[in-house]
């Protein structure tokens, strides 16, 4: 694990601690079986695919580690429409909402903002680290987890997608490496996302995605995930058969983030 994931996924292991004090562990477990009717993640993103279009999972990020405030004028709720309604012919499959408070400068309401102003489904993008938090994630509203391998052991990967499924929510899990890769084909959820993002030195190189591919099962839906920046990176990616993208900072720039998600993959 790279010193900033340690570092981030040591504060995760403080914040849970501290959120059990002020929700214990089962009460937060009732809360989220008590909730109904997610959206269908893999579903939303399969249905774009089959009509031929990308299957584009649009982030609502302000800012990152690596390049501070991204978008200064944020409501998630306006964005979140904004990729709903695309260009009205091209648009968003699913949000991926960013809650991570200390290093992106989200939080939970953006994402209870977002889901609430359209009927996307909803990735809560964040760093888990323990099954409380996949409870929590059902009851901030997300249809989807984000397991990150690097993060997790292969017993906390399993453990923590029996909790999702259980609730009805689809994983994403993601990987960078071969290695990791092999770990994550051991879980049953067919969301594969490859970081093209080196957590190490957090350099980005899109043909990560494609040297790995080969390694992909093909009844697994393969996401790539970070450097698709222009149309020629998607033709890239396309051209290689990989059709789900995870795309953030490229959109949160523009004015309308989905115009340019439209223009990036019309």
């Amino acid at each position: 694990m790279s010193d900033i994931l340690k570092k981030i996924c040591d504060v995760k292991v403080q914040e849970v601690a501290a959120a059990k004090k002020a929700v214990p562990f089962a009460e937060m477990r009732r809360d989220a079986e008590s909730r109904v009717s997610t959206r269908d993640f893999v579903g939303a993103i399969r249905a774009k695919i089959a009509k031929g279009q990308a299957g584009v999972i649009a982030e609502v990020k302000k800012a990152s580690p690596s390049k501070g405030v991204i978008r200064p004028d944020f409501d998630p709720a306006d964005i979140a429409q904004s990729y709903m309604v695309g260009d009205g012919k091209i648009s968003a499959a699913c949000l991926s909402v960013l809650t991570d408070r200390q290093f992106f400068q989200g939080q939970p309401d953006y994402l209870k903002q977002a889901r609430a102003s359209t009927l996307l489904p909803v990735l809560r993008k964040d760093f888990m680290v323990d099954p409380y938090q996949i409870y929590e994630s059902r009851v901030m509203g997300a249809d989807c987890v984000l397991l990150i391998a690097a993060c997790l052991d292969d017993a906390q990967m399993a453990e923590m997608e029996q909790i999702a499924h259980s609730l009805d929510m689809d994983v994403l899990v993601e990987v960078h490496d071969g290695e990791e890769l092999q770990r994550a084909l051991k879980l049953k959820t067919p969301l594969v996302g490859i970081n093209n993002r080196n957590l190490r030195t957090f350099e980005v190189d899109i043909q990560t995605t494609i040297a790995l591919k080969k390694d992909v099962p093909a009844d697994r839906l393969l996401v790539t995930e970070s450097g698709i920046l222009s149309r020629d990176d998607v033709k890239t990616m396309r051209d290689a058969g990989i059709d789900a993208f995870l795309v953030g900072e490229a959109f949160m720039r523009a004015r309308e983030p989905g115009e340019a998600l439209a223009q990036l993959f019309q």
